[in-house]
């Protein structure tokens, strides 16, 4: 008679069969067999989020029992959270060899209710099992003035919300957050498209007391800025702010155009929010690189910086004219009104000094090499002295960085 194979433990092949499939919705990360049990899961944002990843790649290892136990703990502390309910009835589901959201082949078109969901998944999973590279830094976030206490940087290819602090200038991971964007996706560039902007914002504002659908409040910021308005870009009400009562979270593309989190998460948020100093980087794929990299570009920069600075105490009108772009604007002039001002300008003075601090330096999602930089400038001449708060667009264009748009802002 031949000997019986042993009997796997309860709950474990269907558990493992499941976990195939809830990691099969997930071909762009190219995981292995093992992606999910190499112990490199880094450290939970979200204690809700925690208990549904944990449930879903402890699969395999843990089984059917323990990953419903997982979700369980997710719904008594978040009854309204969707996602955690569909997870759940997969699980149970399963038990009878029969899940119904996750469990489709992927041939099979799942229904217009689920799809949402199963996208909510994909991000969530995301964030730990194809996190940035550690001690990796936002290239965007070049330099960070000293008033900037913290930076929100949200990349939207991967729905998510990063902090970061400002250590002497350089960014400092804090914490992250997932977030919903626009129905219509990004690149926001009229008013009612349903996407999301793209761009470098400020936090400009706090509201309390808002209807349901934007959770306990909302961070408005500066969309439009003035790139979006020079390339015809309209809309408003672009905000940070929260989800309606009857759920946890919503899923990826689920607003008007706006960022949206969990109250929860937005609660968490508000510490590191100053209202009309605070950035908010949006971007589309950002990239992380080792921080010597972003030194490096940063030191490029500023010595393009520092000769336009130089030059234009130099009284040399040519030479500080050669930093700016062909198809420069600023404060309603092209480059030959520009050049024709500050010529006629120069004629009047026997000595300029040109002071900087305040320095901010972001990279603007428009473009690869667009940056934006902001600094207050201490003007003093044999004529005129004063103190404003100046912002530059530089584009690098054929090995060079050049000014593309400058403008005093409002005090």
């Amino acid at each position: 008679m031949r000997p019986r194979a042993p009997r796997p433990p309860a709950n474990r092949a269907p558990g493992a069969a499941l976990a195939a499939l809830f990691l099969a919705l997930l071909p762009a990360l190219a995981l292995g067999d093992d992606a999910a049990q190499d112990g490199a899961v880094p450290v939970f944002t979200n204690d809700i989020e925690a208990s549904l990843v944990r449930a879903i790649v402890g699969l395999r290892e843990s089984g059917l029992r323990r990953a419903i136990g997982e979700i369980d703990v997710a719904l008594a502390k978040t009854p309204n959270f969707r996602l955690g309910h569909l997870i759940k009835g997969d699980l149970l589901m399963a038990r009878a060899g029969n899940p119904v959201a996750f469990g489709h082949p992927l041939s099979a078109k799942p229904s217009p209710s689920v799809m949402p969901l199963q996208d909510e998944a994909r991000a969530r999973l995301r964030r730990y099992l194809d996190a940035p590279p550690r001690d990796s830094l936002p290239l965007p976030i070049l330099q960070l003035s000293p008033g900037q206490r913290h930076v929100l940087l949200v990349d939207t290819t991967r729905s998510r919300l990063f902090v970061f602090e400002n250590r002497d200038g350089e960014p400092r991971y804090v914490t992250d957050f997932y977030i919903s964007l626009g129905k219509r996706g990004v690149e926001k560039r009229r008013e009612g498209d349903q996407k999301t902007p793209l761009g470098v914002y400020t936090i400009v504002s706090s509201k309390k007391k808002l209807p349901d659908l934007y959770g306990p409040g909302a961070f408005p910021i500066s969309y439009p800025n003035e790139w979006d308005r020079l390339q015809k870009r309209n809309g408003h009400g672009i905000w940070l702010h929260g989800t309606p009562s009857e759920t946890y979270s919503r899923p990826p593309l689920a607003t008007d155009g706006c960022v949206a989190l969990t109250n929860d998460d937005l609660g968490r948020l508000a510490r590191y929010v100053d209202v009309g100093l605070t950035p908010v980087v949006i971007a589309s794929g950002v990239k992380w690189v080792a921080p010597d990299r972003l030194r490096a570009s940063r030191a490029a920069f500023l010595a393009s910086f520092e000769r336009w600075r130089a030059d234009w105490e130099s009284l040399d009108t040519d030479r500080y004219l050669s930093h700016y772009a062909a198809d420069f604007r600023g404060d309603g002039k092209d480059l030959a009104a520009w050049g024709a001002h500050k010529r006629k300008v120069n004629a009047g003075k026997s000595w300029v000094k040109v002071g900087v601090s305040d320095l901010s330096i972001l990279g603007d999602p428009d473009g690869e090499d667009l940056l934006v930089v902001t600094f207050t400038q201490d003007y003093r001449s044999s004529n005129l002295q004063n103190r404003t708060v100046k912002r530059q667009y530089w584009l690098h264009d054929q090995g060079h960085w050049r000014v593309v748009f400058e403008t005093v802002l409002p005090s």
